[in-house]
């Protein structure tokens, strides 16, 4: 059965708003955006590229949908990544968005959120990774539908910006059951809740 892997870039303080770019969500003000940029190595790509060779498909919330779907379909096709985001099912949660959604495979999940992703760990096929999607992120930590947490934690801290564990879930307890640094000092950490 699919496992859903909430997978984030974060700060040392949890920050895991506008990773990419400068603009991508400056909500409050935020102006740090981009902060992940020069992080990646070799390491740092295997553990990326791995855990996206291997799903077998996408939950993601509206906005990182929508900053995915402007991005993905116009790569070139010998892109490392492009083929695969663009050919693997995406579960998109959004009450705003109309089906059909233009990215090819995308399919809009309104009104019962944890019945439906419910429904996807039921199912067959490889883990569904959560990427981004922050909101969508906290409704899956209440839940208790998040089964592996893959972090890749920066060595830097921004004091402002959206964290990923915000405290609306309460408290819960995870196992490591991976860790791994970068060149970068990007630390590669994997957790699963305890008692999974």
């Amino acid at each position: 059965m699919p496992r859903i892997i909430v997978s984030e870039f974060l700060t040392l303080d949890g920050v895991m708003q506008a990773p990419g770019a400068p603009d991508e969500d400056r909500d409050g003000g935020f102006d740090h955006g981009g902060w992940q940029i020069d992080a990646f190595d070799d390491v740092f790509g295997q553990f990326v590229m791995g855990g996206i060779a291997s799903a077998g498909g996408l939950l993601l919330g509206r906005r990182t949908y929508q900053i995915f779907a402007a991005h993905w379909p116009y790569q070139p096709a010998d892109d490392p990544l492009a083929p695969t985001l663009n050919a693997m099912p995406k579960h998109v949660v959004s009450t705003t968005l109309e089906a059909p959604l233009a990215w090819q495979n995308s399919h809009l999940i309104q009104g019962d959120v944890p019945g439906a992703v419910g429904a996807l760990r039921q199912g067959e096929g490889n883990h569904i990774l959560v990427i981004g999607s922050g909101e969508l992120a906290q409704t899956l930590m209440r839940e208790n539908l998040v089964d592996e947490y893959r972090l890749m934690v920066h060595p830097l801290v921004l004091g402002t910006g959206k964290r990923l564990f915000r405290g609306e879930a309460g408290s819960v307890r995870l196992k490591l059951v991976e860790s791994k640094p970068t060149t970068t000092g990007v630390l590669l950490l994997t957790y699963v809740p305890e008692g999974l």
